[in-house]
């Protein structure tokens, strides 16, 4: 196994939840980690949590020129970028035929172009470490569940995208993994829980597939596929087990929401019209910070 010691650690959307967990395993580690995302005062505390080994950065990760501008910071600052934790993400919830546009965009925004944009910016610096890059993808990239299209789709991309850039960078040695990390007890999921509509749609879900897991178990897992500079990353590993019924999955979702989404459609309606698509759409600290 390898370490962390010394090594530079360039995570985004590291505010709260798992990128400020892994920033703080990190560290811990002997890593000297940035911090860089949009919650710049939650970000800055976790900062200041860590001490010295950790400096923040505010940058959206749809913005080109902010991430130009933190990513010649952290240069700048320890010298050099080993790793990079694309895990800034948001979610939204809602139906394709009544969520607010722009909510829905958001999330691709964020959660696909998001990571394309962080790694284009940072890997001539991971390139000459000969680092590993992560990006934190999701159960969603498997299972497709209704009312949450765009989640899926962007995070579908992550892992896609992360199978091309693995083979394209190889020989240059650096390393591409992808983490897909089921439920986690997060400021996310508990948003998307209180969700009048669509708490009760995540609620009905059978078996593992609904289970929420403490996010000690995620950052687990992720700290020792990060020391290992892992390929695949899954929480927990019966996720990975999933992947080989990726093919007779949709038919099975569409079979079990055949009773649970009329309705749900229904009050997704209702929910529009009493309190407004967008504040209807919206889940989370960072999805409420990003679509400002």
């Amino acid at each position: 196994m390898a370490n962390v010691k010394g090594k530079v650690v360039l995570i985004t959307g590291a505010a709260r939840g798992i990128g400020a967990g892994l920033a703080e395993r990190l560290a811990a580690q002997g890593a000297k980690v940035a911090l860089v995302g949009i919650e710049a005062e939650e970000q800055q505390k976790v900062a200041d949590r860590i001490g010295p080994a950790a400096h923040a950065w505010e940058a959206d990760v749809t913005d080109w020129d902010a991430l130009e501008t933190a990513t010649a910071g952290v240069v700048e600052h320890f010298g050099r970028i080993d790793i990079v934790i694309a895990n800034a993400g948001i979610a939204t919830t809602g139906f394709v035929r009544s969520i607010d546009r722009a909510a829905f965009e958001k999330v691709l925004e964020v959660d696909l172009l998001g990571v394309w944009r962080t790694f284009r910016v940072t890997l001539p610096h991971v390139i000459e470490s000969k680092g590993y890059l992560l990006a934190i993808s999701s159960l969603a990239a498997i299972t497709h569940a209704p009312g949450m299209a765009n989640y899926a789709a962007a995070k579908a991309g992550v892992e896609a995208f992360c199978n091309s850039l693995r083979a394209e960078v190889a020989h240059l040695g650096v390393k591409v993994g992808v983490a897909h990390p089921t439920w986690i007890r997060t400021d996310l999921v508990e948003s998307a829980d209180a969700h009048p509509v669509f708490g009760k749609v995540r609620g009905s879900m059978p078996g593992l597939l609904g289970k929420t897991y403490p996010l000690n178990v995620a950052l687990d897992h992720l700290e020792a596929g990060v020391l290992k500079r892992a390929r695949t990353i899954h929480v927990p590993k019966w996720v990975g087990a999933l992947k080989l019924l990726r093919a007779f999955l949709p038919p099975i979702i569409e079979l079990g929401s055949r009773t649970r989404i009329p309705a749900a459609d229904k009050a997704a309606i209702e929910d529009i019209k009493a309190r407004g698509a967008r504040e209807s759409a919206i889940t989370g600290h960072g999805g409420r910070a990003a679509t400002r």
